[in-house]
């Protein structure tokens, strides 16, 4: 039986057997790990490409939108030199939030998204950069090229989230985001991931 190209015969891992996209930097592909439903943070295991609990979330806020990763990205030295501050990034696919008009509860997916801007997020004195993106098929988000071009509420409840969702009341917090930036800046993130993770682990 002949199959059409490319086949899997098994389940190819989210990291490195998805595409990060077929017209990156800008538009790219999103494997879901978490959603806004979650009090969980899953993660996808590095050896496996299963998806584990990592923990349950330590304060009472979820994610306010859906959450995971671009595949064939990696943090390395490229991402950290986009950072003022860092000489170290931490050696993760990179974060990608996604924004959905209707509610997607499931996980596990892989979305078509259209990159908007990011966080600029140091963790740890690491750079941890979360690109935000919008479904690149929503109509209510169609007109979405850059990250002006959200609500700045959205915006704030994003950045909001990633600086204390790590803290709880007595700790040090170890988050700091020190801008959100536009679409140019992200695409430039984005292109240091994927040449990172090309450095690491090869470019097919």
């Amino acid at each position: 039986m002949a199959f059409p190209q490319p086949f899997f015969r098994w389940r190819p891992h989210p990291w490195h057997g998805l595409s990060a996209g077929d017209d990156t930097p800008l538009r790219v592909n999103a494997f879901i790990e978490i959603t806004p439903f979650d009090v969980v943070k899953y993660e996808v295991d590095k050896e496996t490409g299963y998806l584990m609990v990592d923990r349950p979330q330590r304060g009472s806020s979820s994610p306010p939108v859906l959450y995971g990763f671009i595949p064939r990205t990696y943090c390395d030295q490229r991402v950290a030199e986009l950072c003022d501050g860092v000489d170290r990034s931490d050696n993760d696919p990179l974060d990608i939030c996604v924004i959905s008009e209707r509610p997607i509860n499931r996980i596990e997916i892989v979305t078509k998204v259209r990159v908007v801007g990011g966080l600029q997020m140091i963790d740890g004195g690491e750079a941890d950069d979360k690109i935000i993106a919008v479904l690149d098929n929503d109509p209510a988000w169609s007109e979405v090229e850059d990250i002006d071009d959200l609500p700045d509420m959205l915006v704030g409840r994003i950045e909001h989230y990633f600086a204390s969702y790590k803290t709880l009341p007595g700790e040090p917090n170890t988050v700091e985001i020190p801008w959100t930036y536009g679409s140019e800046h992200a695409a430039k993130v984005v292109t240091a991931a994927m040449a990172d993770y090309a450095e690491a682990f090869g470019e097919s």
